[in-house]
């Protein structure tokens, strides 16, 4: 049975909280947040106890993981603790929103072997995964073009905007992750455009709300990227991957399916709801791991892969020029 401390009690910290509670090996030991309120609330639901201060987590002897779902600017600071105190440690994307500081914490975390999860849970969406072991099969054969568009039903409150880190960084960076998972191999080359369009005061804040992205791979394999904060009709995302042998296209949350486009016809999957079990699968994911002492996936170099990515694409973006992208430490 794992004991957990959640440090942040907003969306992301909620669902945590509710999937642990629902966790046969696993149960909430304290709740920290910023806002008192918050923090009571996930605890009059899901368990455990109000910690009054980071402090009284850290020095505890009755916590054996955390969650780290609190704000990006906080990540690494509680990274930092969980190393020194031997905790494992599940974190929301993005890391941090300087890359250097989410090097160092990378570097210590791997020098003292401590498992870090980061929450790229569209990994474990189960139409995603689908489509990725069909492409890690060979039914496609090769790959050619990776095609996603995605939009939110609303921008988020500007208080969120202001800490997020831009929006190729808290957005977009799950494609990041999720198209080299697919692919097998890391982008090599990123050219981005964007524009503030939804909300004015979004570009007040020297951010985007709409872009696009091409990733180029070494391979030869192509991906484009559309992006955006508005969407009127709600949530969208579709994802299509091309290959010799055919095509396999997703596009939840309204079909929720995986689409099989080959020479003898078209396949769909089974509706899912997929959304919600993501988070429930990739805690499942990182709990398993613990327990089994095996290493966690998506892991902290992972999550850094995807954020030089995003810096590479923030480059591109205030250039206009193609950018060759640098994994090297």
């Amino acid at each position: 049975m794992l004991r957990f401390a959640l440090f942040g009690a907003g969306r992301a910290g909620t669902i945590h909280a509710r999937n642990i509670a629902n966790h046969p090996n696993a149960e909430l030991d304290s709740v920290y947040d910023v806002d008192a309120a918050a923090a009571k609330r996930v605890v009059a639901s899901f368990g455990g106890h109000l910690a009054i201060s980071q402090e009284e987590v850290w020095s505890s002897d009755a916590i054996d993981a955390v969650v780290i779902a609190s704000s990006t600017d906080t990540h690494v600071d509680l990274l930092r603790h969980a190393i020194e105190a031997g905790l494992p440690a599940y974190c929301e994307k993005p890391i941090d929103k300087d890359v250097e500081r989410v090097k160092r914490v990378v570097a210590e975390a791997e020098e003292a072997s401590l498992p870090v999860f980061v929450g790229f849970r569209r990994r474990f969406m189960s139409d995603l995964q689908m489509m990725h072991d069909k492409i890690g099969n060979g039914d496609l054969g090769r790959i050619e073009t990776v095609n996603i568009v995605a939009r939110d039903h609303e921008p988020p409150p500007l208080e969120y905007a202001k800490v997020s880190g831009g929006f190729l960084l808290d957005k977009m960076i799950h494609y990041f992750d999720l198209v080299p998972w697919f692919a097998a191999e890391q982008p090599s080359e990123v050219f981005a455009a964007g524009s503030c369009l939804v909300d004015p005061a979004i570009g007040d804040l020297g951010d985007i709300d709409t872009a696009m992205v091409t990733l180029r791979f070494p391979s030869g394999v192509l991906c484009a990227i559309e992006n955006g904060r508005r969407s009127a009709y709600g949530v969208e995302e579709r994802i299509e991957v091309f290959g010799a042998k055919g095509m396999l296209k997703t596009t939840p949350p309204y079909d929720n399916q995986v689409f099989h486009y080959t020479e003898n016809g078209i396949e769909r999957s089974k509706y899912v709801d997929y959304a919600q079990e993501s988070f429930a699968h990739a805690m499942d994911a990182f709990i398993h791991a613990v327990e089994a002492s095996e290493p966690v996936s998506p892991s902290l170099r992972d999550g850094l892969r995807a954020q030089l990515i995003a810096e590479a694409a923030n480059e591109s973006l205030r250039t206009n020029k193609a950018v060759k992208i640098d994994y090297d430490p």
